[in-house]
């Protein structure tokens, strides 16, 4: 090969061209022992299938607290219930598989005081050393280094104090819900352009702001609280190295927001949930000047076409994008239980054809 996986990928991301189209998913607990059986329990799926990117295993967002039971006094929990570093409670429910239950931290604050009080994740510039070996490492095995970011704003915000309180204080233009989006933003700048001085090639932003056949919120809504906060994300990442990709993530119905997206500063868009938009629109309006990653859907062909509608599809998809490229073709989300393993083959193998490998 000419380019290296990272060389490729990032060709492919910018439009100019590609070797061959590389395969990229995540497969929940019980398909990854599926995996296994099949390949050995000590083999890695990532590496197996030769996936272009490693991600960045730190988070320069330090847990200042210890337990995290006090924020939900009176509650008791299944076993295995973890708490993460925003306070923000994941239960596990019988029969459930990988799926948790969340519980909202601050719910029932109601005062400017209660969010100040609050221990918020610290950013932890302590980490770049670290940061900088693992790229270093990264990019030495000709891979992408990519930092994930997911949940930037809304999801985390709505994930610490209720969609409900936070819908009602957008709608109330409610002080407190403008502090707490305000805070959730200033650590992801931090974060973005700490990544990005660090030599990442990648960052991964994300909200699902889009429902299966309507946005989430209006246009106007969007643009008065996340357009401007995602925008100064991007740009501090930008700031410290302007040739980074920046990939957005939202399931769902999110056409209006697009525009909006590419003025804040995305360069890729994922996933383009086909069960909810159309590929071939999208980038016939959008593909001069925006690159992609997704568009085969989970909750259709993946688990429920057979082997042949998952080869019609990627080919289908990789064929709207061309020889310019613009596309990473993948699952839009967690490959699922429910999902044949003959239909990941089927996937991996229409890859090698488009890309003319045997």
């Amino acid at each position: 090969m000419k380019y290296s996986p990272r060389e490729n990928l990032l060709n492919i991301w910018r439009r100019k061209g590609f070797e061959y189209i590389p395969a990229q998913f995540d497969l929940c607990p019980s398909q990854e022992e599926k995996f296994k059986s099949l390949h050995g329990k000590n083999t890695s799926y990532r590496k197996f299938f030769e996936f272009p990117w490693e991600n960045i295993r730190y988070s320069f967002l330090r847990q200042t607290f210890e337990g995290g039971m006090q924020f939900y006094p009176g509650q008791s929990f299944n076993p295995g219930t973890s708490i993460d570093r925003w306070g923000i409670a994941h239960e596990p429910a019988p029969g459930s598989m990988h799926m948790t239950r969340m519980y909202h931290p601050m719910e029932k604050f109601s005062s400017l005081e209660e969010f100040q009080r609050y221990p918020y994740p610290e950013f932890d510039d302590s980490l770049r050393d670290q940061v900088k070996k693992q790229v270093e490492d990264i990019h030495s095995r000709g891979l992408i280094a990519s930092a994930m970011m997911a949940c930037s704003i809304w999801e985390t915000a709505w994930y610490m104090r209720s969609m409900e309180e936070m819908m009602i204080g957008m709608m109330t233009d409610d002080p407190l819900t403008i502090y707490h989006l305000d805070r959730i933003t200033e650590l992801a700048c931090k974060s973005a352009e700490a990544y990005a001085a660090c030599g990442v090639d990648h960052i991964h932003l994300g909200d699902d702001i889009g429902m299966q056949h309507a946005i989430m919120f209006s246009v106007d809504d969007y643009r008065r609280f996340f357009k401007e906060r995602l925008k100064s994300i991007i740009t501090a990442a930008k700031a410290a190295n302007p040739d980074i990709i920046v990939s957005y993530h939202s399931c769902g119905y999110i056409s209006p927001f697009i525009p909006d997206l590419i003025e804040a500063g995305i360069d890729v868009l994922n996933p383009i949930q086909p069960e909810c938009m159309s590929f071939e629109e999208i980038h016939s309006e959008y593909g001069s000047v925006l690159s992609f990653w997704g568009t085969i859907g989970t909750q259709t062909t993946f688990p429920f076409g057979s082997p042949e509608d998952v080869r019609k599809t990627t080919l289908r998809n990789l064929e709207i994008a061309g020889k310019k490229g613009g596309l990473l073709c993948t699952p839009t989300h967690l490959v699922e239980p429910e999902v044949p393993w003959d239909n990941i083959e089927a996937y991996i193998k229409a890859l090698k054809d488009f890309s003319g490998i045997n």
